[in-house]
């Protein structure tokens, strides 16, 4: 729309400019009248006319472009917005993140307390008895091989047993 009236006002400029040479060159020297008087009056303010409604149409173009400006503003400020929200939605991500493994760090913690507090009375219990094993075996076993062995010389079947075990 700019274009054109640029277009209209410069070719009016222009024909005006060339009308006036023209006439210079084939005219010839007619005294200034008051109808040529009127009529550059009237060509002035026709021409004020012209101009005043360009202005305004330039400065409804000048409104309309602030508008679509506002526009773009209020769209920035959403962008600006959504940005907020998805950072909001990261850190709310990290937490869930954090939370979780800590649940499953405690959990797992738990479950080895667990298991060694259960293994610890069982394995006192199997100490005491290979301790008291120990004890046995470093005199008894020997005394009862030796009576076994006694024995044997008295029951064949005692001998065999004691044989077959390659403890006589």
């Amino acid at each position: 729309m700019y274009r054109i009236m640029r277009r209209v006002v410069s070719t009016s400029f222009l024909f005006i400019f060339l009308f006036g040479l023209s006439s210079g060159l084939f005219a010839k020297e007619v005294p200034f009248t008051l109808e040529d008087r009127d009529r550059l009056i009237r060509m002035e303010t026709t021409l004020r006319e012209f101009k005043d409604a360009v202005d305004k149409r330039f400065e409804q173009v000048d409104k309309r472009f602030e508008q679509v400006d506002k526009r773009f503003e209020q769209v920035d400020k959403r962008f600006e917005q959504v940005d907020k929200r998805i950072d909001q939605l990261f850190t709310f991500l990290w937490i869930i993140t954090g939370i979780f493994t800590a649940i499953t760090v405690s959990t797992i913690s738990f479950a080895i307390w667990d298991r060694r507090s259960m293994i610890r009375p069982f394995e006192l219990k199997t100490q005491a008895i290979e301790q008291r094993i120990k004890e046995l075996d470093e005199g008894k076993l020997e005394k009862l091989i030796l009576s076994l062995r006694d024995l044997a010389k008295v029951d064949s079947k005692v001998a065999e047993a004691l044989k077959k075990f390659s403890l006589l």
